[in-house]
């Protein structure tokens, strides 16, 4: 793809993406998720996408990352997640400034000069051996922030569980990225390889707590929803769904077992 070309590509698409994304979150206000409840109405395709997640996962992700994880060392894994971490500062900046969190917006840019200069391109992540935490956030985290309801559960092909408005995040911000627009191919997918390689790295480290989730609890669809909207609301500071929280509470449990 010649640079013109992706040029008048991102030019049409991110007007759209950004368009999509104030419609799509207004269309979930109609049918929000009342505060800690589970709003599933297309459950029966979501656990159809779950299947083909999880068949993913069998034959392609789990073998991807045992090897990758049994091959590479871990000090290595560790670099290609701070660059992972790295090539995001920048989405970083733009959703802290969109969320009016300036401060957040600075730490994002100062870690982004320091990683980059003194961290070799990114692969040490020296702002945090000087004590500077990651304002982590993405473009889901701006539409809560400007308003936008939650929306119904999604669960995405490859992806994985999400809502209507985190769906709508993520594709303004794989659009909105810096090194999309900015770089020609095939250095512009850099940042989607790392991303990649690095969920591997990730796969393989709580290997035993994911093929637990996927494969040994009674309902993996039900379990894998319940701790997403659970983790999710509580990092935008939202009441989280049932159950959770509660002493006892056991992901593995089978959700279906007093009925």
């Amino acid at each position: 793809m010649s640079s013109r070309v992706k040029l008048s590509f991102t030019t049409i698409i991110r007007p759209a993406a950004l368009c999509a994304a104030l419609l799509l979150s207004a269309c979930g206000g109609a049918n929000s998720v009342q505060r800690g409840l589970i709003y599933d109405p297309h459950e029966q395709n979501n656990r159809g996408t779950h299947e083909f997640n999880k068949a993913i996962d069998r034959a392609l992700l789990s073998p991807a990352s045992s090897g990758y994880g049994n091959v590479v060392p871990p000090e290595i894994r560790d670099r290609v997640g701070d660059f992972s971490d790295h090539l995001s500062l920048p989405n970083d900046v733009l959703n802290n400034t969109f969320q009016g969190n300036l401060a957040g917006a600075g730490n994002s840019a100062a870690r982004f000069v320091i990683n980059t200069v003194v961290g070799f391109g990114g692969f040490v992540d020296v702002a945090s051996l000087f004590g500077m935490k990651r304002h982590d956030t993405d473009f889901g985290e701006t539409l809560h922030v400007w308003g936008a309801e939650e929306g119904p559960y999604v669960e995405l092909p490859f992806l994985g569980p999400s809502t209507s408005r985190d769906t709508v995040g993520v594709v303004v911000d794989i659009f909105f990225d810096p090194f999309f627009v900015v770089l020609k191919e095939p250095t512009s997918y850099l940042s989607p390889a790392a991303y990649v390689v690095n969920a591997m790295g990730t796969r393989y480290d709580y290997q035993e707590t994911v093929d637990s989730l996927l494969y040994d609890s009674a309902d993996s669809y039900a379990q894998a929803r319940i701790l997403y909207l659970q983790n999710r609301r509580f990092q935008l500071g939202i009441d989280s769904v049932p159950g959770e929280g509660e002493e006892g509470f056991d992901p593995y449990d089978d959700p279906y077992d007093d009925f």
